[in-house]
This record gives structure tokens, sequence and C-alpha cells, in this order.
């Protein structure tokens, strides 16, 4: 195994581990926020912090994993990575740095992208006091998209029904209507929540705690599902046009794309985590952007966010099937093999040097 793809982990624990140890080791302050539940292994579950840099920088580099509990293992790694290659010890003055790891701890340690309420994080930080936004697509193939069997017949069954929508709204259409988000079905896939979760809570927190000096903040969210294999795409946020999504082509180039201007292979997606820091650090000028790798093909990516989600609410998590599916479901969002991890690595590297660069422009 590399060195690169030795700081990536096998489970949970084995990240936090790993970046507990190289934040120690990197002479950062350190807190940990202890999550209400435990995992698989009975475990406790913690969102942990480093903050590198003077309390009073003015200029702050984010970077946050597991957002999407199981696509942690892949904002794990590059930060153990930055931290082992003296990312903290190269930031200019003037310039500090703050890593997220284990944003949703559950998910992360239960390989889920959902939280321990089924809540899609991604989809929460919505103003839950408003009427939640509506997804009628969403309405038309929620059965189809939670089976009550997990059989060739029930899911021959609901595959027509996914034909069906996709002829009348397109390829694209469908995954705008499965993944923008929905708040009618709580057993549902990208359910947004009806309240605060205790992530969006405690990351609010961190946020006040953490940042309220900073003056410029450049957020890296790291996620993985989409794209190419291994490539890393650089998902602006805003519509195109606006003064943040103007900052962020300055800093990372033509190779920011927009959903809201169709270049993105991700849907618009509202009520993101990120949505948090502007609202957290108001006197802040805020850039933020997901750094989305792909790994295997959006139907089979698709196919395991169902599988899970079936899992969790029909079937038996520690049977043979439920271990399968599981296995699946890993290898999905974090495809096993140095190589995949060694182009994680590659890329964070490169755009997190874009963002430094930004901060101090």
């Amino acid at each position: 195994m590399s060195a690169v793809a030795a700081h990536f982990a096998t489970d949970y624990q084995d990240a936090r581990q790993k970046f507990c140890a190289a934040a120690a080791a990197s002479g950062g302050r350190f807190r940990s926020y202890r999550n209400p539940t435990l995992g698989p292994d009975g475990g406790q579950l913690f969102m942990d912090t480093v903050r590198f840099g003077d309390d009073d920088a003015p200029n702050m580099l984010v970077l946050m994993a597991a957002t999407h509990g199981v696509e942690g293992f892949c904002g794990s790694g590059a930060m153990v990575n930055w931290l082992r290659s003296g990312g903290p010890a190269k930031l200019p003055k003037g310039t500090g740095a703050l890593l997220i790891h284990g944003v949703n701890p559950h998910g992360f340690a239960w390989i889920r992208r959902v939280n321990e309420d089924n809540v899609d994080l991604n989809r929460n930080f919505v103003d839950h006091a408003k009427p939640h936004p509506r997804n009628d697509g969403y309405a038309e193939i929620a059965a189809a998209l939670n089976p009550p069997a997990w059989t060739e017949t029930a899911l021959a069954k609901a595959q027509q029904v996914l034909d069906s929508y996709a002829q009348k709204h397109g390829a694209f259409g469908l995954q705008g209507a499965i993944t923008g988000g929905q708040y009618t079905h709580k057993d549902g896939i990208f359910f947004g929540g009806h309240k605060p979760t205790w992530s969006n809570r405690t990351i609010r927190a961190v946020i006040r705690n953490e940042l309220g000096h900073a003056k410029r903040i450049g957020c890296i969210d790291f996620h993985t599902g989409l794209g190419p294999f291994g490539h890393g795409e650089i998902i602006g946020l805003g519509a195109p046009g606006q003064p943040a999504f103007t900052r962020q082509q300055a800093w990372y180039g033509d190779e920011l794309t927009s959903p809201e201007g169709g270049t993105s292979t991700s849907a618009i997606v509202v009520g993101v985590v990120i949505d948090a820091f502007p609202q957290e650090a108001p006197d802040a000028e805020f850039t933020g952007i997901a750094l989305e790798y792909g790994t295997y093909p959006v139907p089979e990516v698709l196919d395991a966010v169902r599988r899970d989600n079936w899992l969790h609410h029909h079937g038996d998590v520690k049977s043979a099937q439920g271990k399968e599916m599981k296995a699946y479901v890993q290898e999905r969002f974090y495809p096993a093999g140095a190589k995949w991890a060694e182009l994680v690595w590659a890329r964070a590297d490169e755009v997190i040097g874009k963002a430094v660069k930004g901060l101090n422009s």
C-alpha cells in the first residue's frame, strides 16, 4: 500500500484514530462534539475539529468530511494526508485552518449517507419555520424508490415506474426528482427533515466558536458518487453572476461547475451544510465549494442509496443480505484500492492550494 493510501481508513473508528493522531502531531487545537447515538460496534461517535493559526487570523481555510456519512472516507483521507504532508506549517502568515471531521458521524459509522434521523444533511439547512420546498416529482415515484420487498418482481415493477418518469422528463429530470431533496417522506431517500438535526445545530456552534474573527473563509466540503472515477469536480455554490460565484471562478478558474448553470453532474440542491457559514459568520467574506469525486456510474450509486434505505427500513443489517448490501454501498461511495485514494489526494492537494491562494489574493 502506498503512503498516501495508508492514510485512508477501513471504518469510522479507524478514520477517527488516524485523524486525531495526525491532528495531535500537527499541533492543532482539538475539540470534540459527541453525537447522541452509538456506532454498530457500540462505540461513541463524534464530530471532531482541529484548528490551526492565531485566534484572530483574518483568513480561514475550512475542510469538511462526512456531510454524507459514508462519503467521509474520502474527506478524512484527504485531511490526514494534508496534515501528514505538513499542510498547517505551509499556511501563509495570517491564514489559519479549521478541519471538521465527521460532520455526520452516525452515517459515517453505519455506512449510510444519511444521519440518525434518516435525514440527508445537505437538504436539512433550510428555514424550517417556512414551508418546505416542494418536490412533486419525488411524490410520483416515492413508492418505487422504497419498495416493501427487495425481490426481482418488486424491483422490476418499481423500475417500470422510474423508466416511465424518465421517458416523460428525461434522465436528468429523473435524477433531479430523486436527488433534489424532499420533505414529505421521512422513510424515503434524500429526505431533508422537519427540523434542524444534531449535526445542523452542532456545526453552527462550531462556526460561531471557531470562525467569529475571520474576515475571509474558504471552504471545501468533500463528497463522492458523481462523475468519472477518481475525478474531483469543483462544484460552485450559488448562481453564475452572483458575487460569491464570481469569486469562486476567480479562485478555481474554468474548472468550476454550476448546477444552476447546467454544467455540473449534480442536480440543483437547496439546504446544504455550507449555507450555514455565511449565516453564522455574517461578517466574513465566504467562498465555498463542494469537491465531488466520481466513483461508479450514477445508476449504481443511486441503487446503493436505495439499497441502504430499504435495508434500514425493511431488512436486517446483521443478516448476510444486510452485510452484502453494506459492502455494495461502501464500494459505490468509497472504492477499494490505492489508485482511487491516490487520485483523491492529488486532486485535493491541488484544490486546497487554490483555496489558500484565493484567500490570500
